[in-house]
């Protein structure tokens, strides 16, 4: 394993750092996994649900605001610091291996529960809607979701050699069925007019903001899931930046756009998150006269390939995180095994299936009734858990600034020590207000004298939602502890090397 830096810094001796990771992935690779993380389909309709015509807007105050300084401290961090496992080892080097090994587990959890909850869910309904029924809770139902799952593992596990032109393939039909959503909303309205919201509609609105401020962003984090494989790159100091701008200009857009276009075209009852995006595109679709169906058949079968290749691409990259976490006693080393045949961390992936079908029989069996509220509340789930990682991964580009100041770093935010503390304070506030909000839904509206209706919002009453929620960042955190502190019993039995991942400057 190759050191971010070229100045003779020590690396710890782990079976990780041992291995020996082919480059397969150039600039266009990493612009296309981005994409695949960043964009994410299945949350488009729901932004648009929460917070109605002022979503539109609130999606263009935290793309200037948020999705920019992100942008820039991402490229910083990983075009500086590129070992495999990425948002593990950086905040490793800055906060230590406990720290580490609780907001890794955070954020690569997050990417089985959303996989095994929401994605399956808006999947198994698409294809129930547009393709062939699929009762809820019937064999074809179950049958479907479990494929659906394991295919996704399957191309997480089959090595980015392969993997990444499906994941591609995906980023680009994901691309084109926006633009072509588009275009024939375009169609539409001037054959049939508009009939959505009205200009003044979208002027923001605290209540607004609450609501649609953690799928928001969401829906626009994943810059740093490449660096999951970083030493899979070829030439990550340059590739890194350029690919994230590239990534960026394209997914604000794929993102600001079809919002648009939803809200112009349905009318406000008609904006549901589970299903919103593809009422869409059958509204829409009625320009292709008697060729709408067999059209709608062909975007849902697209819609369902997009998804499962969004949940590949995030099994591909937080699955390695993890795993660099096991293999540096972060986490249970069994788990951060490297298969020689495929180059990825194959138990991982295996994990990831395993917590991801559990996950799905649970939300089943516990959000029984409606696919919209399973699809919500397990969302928010997944929401909370990648924002609540995020409160430590950020933080570590201000510690690392200081403990290796020596280190060379391709692109630095601009405005020096002032203009990095500026993205990152604002970064960090934004990710505290969505994950309150995601965990604590409805607390804040109360404090600020705003209506709020918790069962007619998320399908459940409030000590269900909690319970799901809360009790799942609970066990959580406990299996973060339980696998670090069990590996490093095992560790100190084993008398292993205890040398730090680089020599930092002593404060």
């Amino acid at each position: 394993m190759s050191s971010p830096a070229r100045n003779d810094a020590k690396l710890e001796t782990s079976n990780l750092r041992a291995q020996h990771f082919h480059k397969t992935l150039g600039r266009l690779d990493i612009v296309f996994l981005s994409i695949s993380a960043i964009i994410a389909i299945d949350t488009v309709a729901q932004i648009a649900a929460g917070g109605g015509a002022e979503a539109f807007t609130w999606t263009v105050i935290i793309g200037i605001t948020f999705l920019f300084p992100y942008a820039l401290v991402i490229a910083e961090l990983g075009s500086t610091f590129h070992d495999e496992g990425g948002p593990f080892v950086w905040v490793r080097l800055a906060f230590g291996k406990l720290t580490a090994a609780i907001a890794t587990l955070f954020y690569w959890i997050t990417n089985p529960l959303w996989m095994g909850g929401s994605l399956v869910f808006i999947s198994a309904a698409t294809w129930s809607a547009y393709i062939a029924p699929l009762p809820e809770g019937s064999a074809g139902d179950i049958a479907f979701k479990l494929i659906f799952i394991w295919l996704a593992i399957g191309t997480a596990i089959i090595g980015l050699k392969y993997g990444k032109h499906i994941v591609a393939a995906g980023a680009i039909v994901k691309v084109a069925l926006l633009v072509i959503f588009v275009v024939t909303v375009v169609v539409y309205a001037f054959q049939n007019g508009i009939h959505g919201y009205a200009a003044g509609d979208f002027s923001p609105t605290l209540g607004g903001f609450l609501a649609v401020t953690p799928v928001i962003l969401f829906a626009v984090v994943g810059f740093e899931a490449p660096n999951g494989a970083a030493e899979e790159m070829r030439d990550p100091q340059r590739d890194v930046p350029k690919a994230i701008a590239t990534s960026g200009i394209i997914s604000i857009l794929c993102y600001l756009v079809p919002i648009f276009a939803i809200l112009a075209v349905l009318p406000a009852s008609k904006v549901q998150g589970a299903s919103g995006f593809l009422e869409a595109f059958k509204e829409v679709f009625s320009v292709y006269g008697l060729a709408s169906g067999p059209v709608m058949l062909i975007a849902g079968l697209l819609f369902v390939f997009v998804v499962l290749t969004q949940a590949s691409a995030w099994m591909i990259a937080s699955d390695r995180v993890q795993a660099a976490a096991g293999a540096d006693g972060a986490f249970f080393r069994y788990f951060g095994v490297f298969s020689k045949r495929f180059g990825t961390p194959v138990r991982m992936n295996l994990l990831s299936g395993i917590v991801a079908t559990v996950f799905c029989i649970a939300a089943t069996m516990l959000l029984k009734g409606s696919t919209a509220a399973v699809f919500t509340v397990v969302l928010t789930v997944a929401i909370s858990t990648l924002l609540l990682s995020y409160l430590v991964i950020f933080p570590s580009i201000v510690r690392l600034r200081r403990r290796y100041p020596d280190v060379e770093r391709p692109f630095r935010v601009p405005g020096g020590r002032a203009g990095l503390w500026i993205a990152v304070v604002i970064i960090y506030a934004w990710v505290v207000l969505g994950s309150w909000v995601a965990v604590f839904p409805g607390t804040l509206e109360s404090v600020f004298g705003l209506k709020y209706d918790f069962i007619d919002t998320w399908g459940v009453d409030r000590p269900t939602f909690e319970g799901f929620t809360v009790g799942t960042l609970i066990v959580i955190v406990v299996m973060a502890l339980v696998g670090y502190y069990w590996q490093r019993a095992r560790d100190r039995r084993a008398e292993p090397a205890t040398e730090a991942l680089l020599e930092p400057v002593r404060d």
